[in-house]
């Protein structure tokens, strides 16, 4: 079928993914290639201390960025959308979204950027005897229960923003199993949240007498391909406020953007991994054996169908880089030069790469807001540099790149270094790889490995979660879900490889090495202000 007469028929697939600075929404056909797209640009809002988004702030962006993609399919095939074969919802992970027996949110969506959490991580982190980030919504739920939050005890149901989007569509409270390891540990063996970490948290919780168990208030897990439930007709009005869309689509499991990261790059396979670098960042290594002892710096979650990975997540990555770039776009206009951003995103970024390897002494630290890996709980965006550094354009420019990837080494520093583990294959996708070869050659440098890139990476989570949602639909062979990939969607395909440069990696150890050094600085900034 051609795109229109998929779309006429019911037969083209959704992905709706919610991230940080961006809602996007991807049609896919039946050869899972995207056909039709919608945004929406978003931003998180700091509310009496916490970032959050608003309920409001969700829904209008979904309908919105369903809007936009309506608009695109009428102008491409002069079409309307009125039936789906499939929808996929997925979201940035972690958080902490709670409600009571009316549905109604108990207090605001606090997202994965909150750092307020660490006195719960570290004690759950002892107790579990397993890494337990802040992020994590145990984390955000035992603090509130520390903080003595009066909230706590109507809890009838906790779930991510993916989670709370699906069950407000299909009437299901589940999660896929990657998002749900975001939650709480996941048992491997049993493919669904760790039973003896479980019975602790209730234990340890007992003395407040709540109403409430913790497994009676978690989304069910499920894995990759399993029904998720169905569009209701409450949930097409609330998706397309046009009144076309009906009723009765499946869904897949809804999963958290690290799920859909490693779908969208295939990299669900032992020894593959992928690096996502946007607003965050993070590293998904699939590992073929546990690692020798919890890291504080290294979450322990899952792929979408339910083994193991290392992840390394960094609160920030490329926000302040763009802000400096954005100072270069108000110079030009203020020259009268017409502005194009990927002429200015690409003149900066392939400039860097002419700097020096170690850029000349330079240093940057994009903490917009804290960064647990590093040991900060709040973020100032610093440069930093003495009066005998090389201070030049490309030096700048490349000291801000190699800053976006730091945080990223220093975790994958102890997997490589002391775990030992092997990969394959690391594929990047995310905003940092738009110009081509750059970010590659910075993150190559980084992690001292090779990197791919495929011509799909910018279709991102949306086009991962709606893979998923076609894996559901589309699996008639009952395949796993790294042979589907393999098979039906990628076909081989690997990507465009960059190896790391000898020069390079000396000068990105060299930088990191200053980095670490100039932490105290940061720190310094943090208390001045």
């Amino acid at each position: 079928m051609d795109a229109k007469t998929t779309i006429e028929h019911g037969k083209a697939i959704l992905g709706i993914e919610f991230g940080s600075t961006r809602i996007k929404a991807v049609l896919v056909d039946e050869d899972n290639r995207p056909i039709a797209q919608g945004v929406h640009d978003w931003e998180n809002q700091l509310v009496d201390g916490l970032w959050t988004y608003s309920t409001e702030a969700i829904w209008y962006g979904l309908q919105d960025c369903y809007a936009h993609l309506r608009e695109n399919v009428r102008a491409e095939y002069d079409v309307e959308i009125e039936s789906l074969a499939a929808i996929g919802i997925s979201a940035m992970m972690h958080g902490y979204m709670p409600f009571n027996e009316r549905a109604e949110i108990l207090v605001p969506f606090r997202t994965w950027r909150n750092t307020n959490t660490g006195r719960a991580a570290e004690e759950l982190s002892k107790l579990f005897v397993f890494n337990v980030p802040l992020r994590w919504s145990i984390s955000h739920l035992y603090q509130a229960i520390l903080d003595k939050e009066t909230h706590v005890k109507d809890i009838t149901y906790l779930t991510t923003l993916a989670g709370y989007i699906h069950w407000q569509l299909t009437g299901e409270k589940v999660l896929g199993i990657g998002d749900a390891s975001g939650m709480l540990p996941i048992d491997s063996e049993t493919m669904n949240y760790s039973a003896g970490m479980i019975s602790k948290f209730d234990a340890l919780v007992a003395p407040e007498s709540f109403p409430w168990k913790l497994e009676d208030i978690l989304p069910r897990v499920l894995v990759a391909g399993a029904d998720a439930g169905y569009l209701t007709a409450e949930g097409a009005r609330r998706l397309d406020v046009s009144g076309h869309l009906k009723s009765g689509a499946p869904f897949c499991p809804p999963e958290g953007d690290a799920g859909t990261g490693m779908v969208a790059t295939n990299a669900v396979l032992k020894r593959t991994g992928n690096v996502s670098a946007g607003t965050s960042s993070f590293s998904m290594i699939v590992l073929e054996k546990e690692l020798s002892k919890p890291y504080e710096v290294i979450d322990m979650v899952t792929t979408p169908d339910g083994y193991p990975v290392a992840m390394v997540h960094c609160n920030n990555c490329t926000s302040d880089l763009n802000a400096w770039v954005n100072l270069f776009k108000e110079y030009q206009q203020l020259l009268g030069v017409p502005v194009d951003m990927n002429e200015v995103f690409g003149k900066l970024y392939n400039n860097a790469l002419t700097g020096d390897p170690d850029c000349g002494g330079l240093l940057s630290y994009n903490y917009f807001s804290g960064e647990p890996v590093t040991g900060l709980n709040e973020g100032r965006p610093l440069f930093v540099r003495s009066a005998t550094d090389k201070f030049s354009l490309a030096n700048f420019m490349r000291a801000n790149l190699y800053a976006s990837v730091a945080v990223l080494k220093i975790g994958n520093d102890i997997l490589f270094n002391e775990e030992h583990v092997q990969v394959d294959r690391i594929t990047g996708h995310g905003g940092l790889f738009k110009t081509p070869g750059v970010g590659q050659r910075v993150l190559a440098a980084a992690l001292n490995s090779p990197i791919s890139v495929m011509e799909t990476a910018g279709e991102g989570g949306a086009w991962g979660i709606a893979l998923l949602a076609a894996f559901v639909v589309n699996n008639r062979k009952g395949q796993s879900l790294p042979e589907w990939l393999n098979d039906c969607v990628f076909l081989g395909n690997a990507g465009t490889e960059i190896a790391p440069l000898r020069e390079d990696v000396e000068g990105f150890n060299k930088y990191i090495e200053t980095y670490k050094r100039g932490l105290a600085i940061e720190k310094a900034a943090v208390e001045a202000k």
